[in-house]
């Protein structure tokens, strides 16, 4: 598809209205539901489309209506319509095809918005060494938050000079309170680093062969098993979206997921990837400190950890080779 052609921006219009109206978790897991079904269709030797121009690309991308579209429509929704039953720009569990049709129209707006952005960070030198689609999600997320809310990507001054800008309020500000604690963050983190890299290990094994073949490209055959794991992770939140109390308490791994992937295929150490794993963890914790805990809206602590992991474990790898 060519990025810049209108049928394609149309395209990503439309996910958005769609993604902003399932609301922005929901959504997520169905990109989550995409992406590993165009894994499946390439690790049989299928086309890409599914995968890249779907999951991760303009159609229902992260960026876009898979997740990105929503969360700019419930800060629209918190911050200026004021339609919103729960009454908060953070509410990314709740739908919102309940609440007006401007409020889906900013969904496809900022779909859009994201898919643009991406076009344009995947040309910077240094920065599209970063996640760039992660990044995008990040930068849409910020202007949501200034145009609705009036307010800068670390939140509300009051809040930071009350509680300290790393604080948390003894959890009451914090973003997955069961998974802040920090050992059973980083036993967590270890365990789900082992464990993507193993996924990735397990179909770069079998995709390899197919290379050589021509049945797969080189592209699809690394990011298969980059983002294996992610869509397993991003499918189990449904977890978050459709229990209450104790059930809800559902990690949240799809940072740690990628990164530990990432760190694999790009070191080929299974126990540097649980390493990087608990690091990923600790990362996007420090994120949500320092841009979730003191906002109005929902700026996404795993996608700005992924967008610095990505940076920084693609810059080690280009220094040590």
């Amino acid at each position: 598809m060519a990025p810049w052609s209108l049928d394609t921006l149309l395209l990503c219009f439309g996910g958005g209205i769609v993604g902003a109206a399932l609301g922005g978790l929901f959504s997520f897991g169905i990109c989550g539901l995409i992406v590993l079904a165009g894994c499946f269709v390439i690790l049989n030797g299928g086309s890409e489309f599914l995968l890249m121009q779907v999951g991760l690309g303009p159609l229902f991308g992260p960026h876009t209506g898979g997740f990105a579209a929503g969360v700019a429509a419930v800060a629209y929704a918190a911050g200026v319509k004021k339609n919103l039953a729960s009454g908060t720009g953070k509410d990314i569990l709740s739908p919102l095809v309940g609440t007006s049709w401007d409020v889906l129209l900013v969904g496809g707006i900022f779909a859009v918005i994201g898919h643009m952005l991406l076009q344009l960070l995947v040309r910077i030198p240094l920065i599209n060494s970063a996640d760039c689609i992660a990044l995008s999600v990040v930068g849409t997320a910020c202007l949501a938050r200034l145009l609705f809310c009036k307010e800068l990507p670390w939140g509300n001054i009051t809040s930071i000079r009350e509680h300290g800008f790393l604080g948390t309020n003894d959890g009451a500000l914090s973003w997955v309170p069961w998974m802040a604690q920090p050992g059973r963050l980083i036993v967590f983190s270890f365990g789900v680093g082992l464990l993507s890299a193993a996924m990735a290990m397990g179909t770069k094994n079998v995709l390899d062969p197919m290379v050589v073949e021509g049945t797969v490209s080189a592209t699809g055959a690394f990011v298969v098993p980059l983002i294996f794991a992610w869509g397993i992770a991003a499918i189990s939140l449904f977890g978050l979206e459709l229990g209450t109390g104790e059930v809800q308490k559902f990690p949240v791994w799809h940072c740690q997921a990628i990164l530990a992937a990432l760190a694999f295929l790009l070191f080929n150490s299974l126990f540097l990837a649980a390493i990087v794993g608990v690091l990923a963890g600790l990362l996007q914790e420090l994120v949500a400190r320092m841009m979730w805990n003191h906002g109005s809206t929902h700026i996404d602590p795993p996608a700005g950890a992924i967008a610095v992991g990505t940076l920084v474990l693609n810059l080690a790898h280009g220094f040590i080779k």
